[in-house]
């Protein structure tokens, strides 16, 4: 039975009353599959109780799925028409309730009830990787995360070393979860429909590769590092060492090719930089 989730027509009329039309500053293509909001709830794995944060819960079709699972849910809205919309949409179809909050997901910290332990949301595609990152770093309660992205992007948070789309995300995320492209997802599911493809990218949370200062000069190394990829780590690291040579002395100490460079380490060998580095 569909009957509480929102199809094409449903969501058409829903925006109709509220007055709202997909915005492309904001990332907003709604949802417009029920199959596909079932996908994603039963990918993420959410039971009954789990208390699961989304991130631009938009007119709530996604917001739906994850409560017909017995979800406990959390929502974290920027559009404040949106944010107002959707208690009665999910009251009105469901019978539920849900915690909404007016914020922005990239500085938001606040959260209303139990810490959330699962990150499960269509994210707008110009700011997916610092909404998962900075989520990542302020939420250690999430153990994990399933979010669609552009394809691209989800492609970069899940790339190895030495692979061309290695690179900051990649090494970032690693910091704190074991990273996969858990599926793809058609560009017609959605309204408007985008200009690009879209997948659904799976974060499973390990612990960190360290402390919270070694994460910070780890992450200053990585920026430089991929700052200037064509670079070996001797130069490219040169400004945060001081010198090419105090770059290659570090690197030598760490046990690192002086030679090599940003996109063959992995998280754990900048950790390992990072461990001998006062930067």
């Amino acid at each position: 039975m569909t009957a509480g989730l929102l199809g094409a027509s449903d969501i058409r009329a829903l925006a109709g009353r509220l007055g709202v039309s997909p915005t492309k500053s904001r990332g907003q293509n709604f949802v417009v599959d029920p199959g596909v909001v079932r996908r994603i709830t039963a990918l993420a794995g959410v039971r009954p109780g789990d208390r699961v944060l989304e991130v631009g819960p938009g007119l709530g079709s996604l917001s739906l799925a994850l409560l017909e699972a017995g979800a406990s849910l959390v929502a974290v809205e920027l559009d404040p028409v949106l944010a107002a919309a959707l208690p009665a949409t999910v009251a009105e179809r469901l019978g539920a309730s849900v915690d909404v909050v007016l914020a922005d997901a990239l500085t938001v910290t606040d959260l209303p009830g139990e810490p959330p332990t699962k990150l499960v949301a269509n994210l707008p595609y110009n700011v997916a990787v610092p909404i998962v990152l900075g989520l990542l770093e302020r939420l250690p309660s999430l153990g994990s995360a399933l979010v669609m992205v552009q394809a691209e992007v989800g492609a970069r948070l899940a790339a190895g070393p030495g692979t061309k789309v290695y690179g900051v995300p990649s090494v970032k995320a690693a910091w704190w979860c074991d990273v996969r492209v858990a599926g793809s997802v058609s560009r017609q599911v959605f309204w408007p429909a985008p200009h690009v493809d879209s997948c659904l990218v799976s974060l499973v949370r390990h612990e960190p590769l360290g402390p919270e200062p070694l994460r910070r000069r780890a992450f200053r190394l990585v920026d430089a590092a991929f700052a200037q990829r064509r670079k070996t780590l001797r130069g490219a690291l040169a400004a945060v060492y001081g010198s090419p040579a105090a770059a290659e002395a570090a690197l030598r100490a760490a046990g690192l090719d002086p030679g090599a460079r940003g996109e063959t380490l992995t998280a754990a060998e900048f950790a390992r930089l990072a461990l001998g580095s006062s930067s």
